[in-house]
């Protein structure tokens, strides 16, 4: 049963070295996030996940940062609630748990394998400027189309609704 108190919980992954229009576009798909009512879940560190974090920050949303070490400085400087794991690489299963959907943009075999993970525990992908084809992932063509899709697929309604 949905918690009906809890807002949409939405992880958002991607390459930490990203090209300049996939940090635009993680920048928006945070945005867009935020202005939904959604708490953003990333890794909480630089790239795709910051540019994801800045944007929903600077639309006044939540931002959860689940980080590979113990040190809480390592966060990106949007991040409003910090888990330091220790986990290494293995936080990508908290990533991935943690969203009701998760949204891909860019990224290489660390991005892959969250969402291996994601959709090995029947969380629903949606993805952003990725070079692969996975089957079981939706293809969005834009960040509103993904977050929309993101949000019905969780039960929220889409965007300007």
């Amino acid at each position: 049963m949905k918690n009906m108190s809890s807002p949409p919980q939405i992880s958002v992954v991607g390459a930490s070295s990203p090209k300049k229009n996939a940090r635009e576009t993680a920048f928006e798909v945070g945005r867009l996030i935020a202005e939904g009512g959604g708490v953003l879940f990333s890794g909480g560190l630089g790239g795709v996940m910051e540019e994801a974090s800045r944007g929903a920050k600077e639309a006044g949303g939540m931002v959860v940062g689940i980080l590979p070490t113990y040190e809480h400085h390592h966060a990106n400087p949007y991040v409003n609630i910090i888990i330091p794991t220790g986990l290494n690489r293995a936080r990508n299963v908290l990533v991935a748990a943690c969203g009701q959907a998760v949204i891909a943009v860019d990224g290489s075999y660390g991005t892959l394998s969250e969402i291996a993970l994601a959709l090995n525990i029947g969380r629903p992908v949606a993805g952003l400027l990725l070079d692969w084809e996975i089957p079981g992932v939706y293809i969005a063509e834009n960040p509103k189309e993904a977050v929309d899709w993101a949000f019905t697929t969780i039960g929220g309604a889409q965007l300007g609704e």
